[in-house]
């Protein structure tokens, strides 16, 4: 098993959807905390800067550049799960439901999975940026919410599966950020850089459910004694206390 996760420093971390946003800024972040090497992963390489950075062409939804991309990294302490799309629906199409599982779920699923082996190995953490719409949806963008849920789900499932192997898994609950993706809403917003250094701060701390911002935190208090997490606590540790379940041929 590899060492506590109290710093990004001197480790390796991959960011999905990279280019931007609260990509970008997990990156700058990553690299102003000392990280050893940031594996950018974007649809379309761009160059930086910085020689720790290596971008990686990775569309979550492409099976052959997830494979490449864990063949391109060396080692791997720390997943952020970043990409994501959210577009404006009133559910009456099942195609942009579709779409929105397609990246914001079996790409989080996809991209974790791939590179698992590799987190085993380095005792590392997965970081899945979901949004506090995972939690109640908003119906501006009701696809969204279905996805992000879908992946809180994905997320707590797969930290109780992967405690035992050493590996974190960790939920982010942003509240408006100021990016692309909510440009047009007129509402109070976080900065990216602001969430990108809450959620490495609460890393640090070991805190499974990280919220990153000032929407979200004004939810964040007693969520540690709510009902879904006192179900969460109950369903690990029966899981725990449970015989392995074999797996099928």
């Amino acid at each position: 098993m590899g060492l506590a996760m109290d710093t990004v420093a001197d480790k390796a971390v991959l960011v999905t959807g990279a280019n931007r946003g609260i990509g970008r800024a997990f990156v700058e972040e990553a690299l102003r905390r000392g990280a050893r090497r940031v594996y950018a992963g974007t649809r379309s390489l761009f160059p930086h800067p910085d020689d720790r950075v290596v971008p990686v062409e990775l569309d979550v939804t492409d099976a052959a550049q997830i494979r490449a991309a864990v063949a391109n990294a060396e080692s791997l302490d720390v997943l952020i799960n970043n990409a994501g799309i959210a577009l404006y629906d009133d559910l009456s199409d099942p195609a942009v439901l579709e779409r929105h599982l397609a990246v914001n779920l079996f790409g989080t699923y996809a991209v974790t999975q791939a590179f698992l082996p590799a987190l085993i190995r380095s005792g590392g953490a997965v970081i899945n940026n979901l949004s506090v719409n995972a939690l109640a949806p908003l119906p501006l963008i009701p696809a969204y919410s279905v996805s992000k849920a879908a992946t809180f789900n994905l997320t707590q499932s797969l930290r109780s599966f992967l405690a035992p192997q050493g590996v974190r898994v960790h939920a982010v609950f942003t509240g408006p950020v100021d990016t692309d993706m909510t440009r047009g809403l007129d509402i109070p917003k976080a900065t990216p850089q602001s969430v990108a250094a809450a959620v490495f701060d609460a890393l640090e701390r070991g805190e499974q459910d990280i919220f990153p911002d000032p929407m979200s935190q004004s939810i964040a208090q007693g969520w540690g004694s709510s009902p879904a997490k006192e179900l969460e606590r109950q369903y690990a540790e029966l899981l725990a206390a449970a015989p392995p379940v074999a797996s099928h041929a």
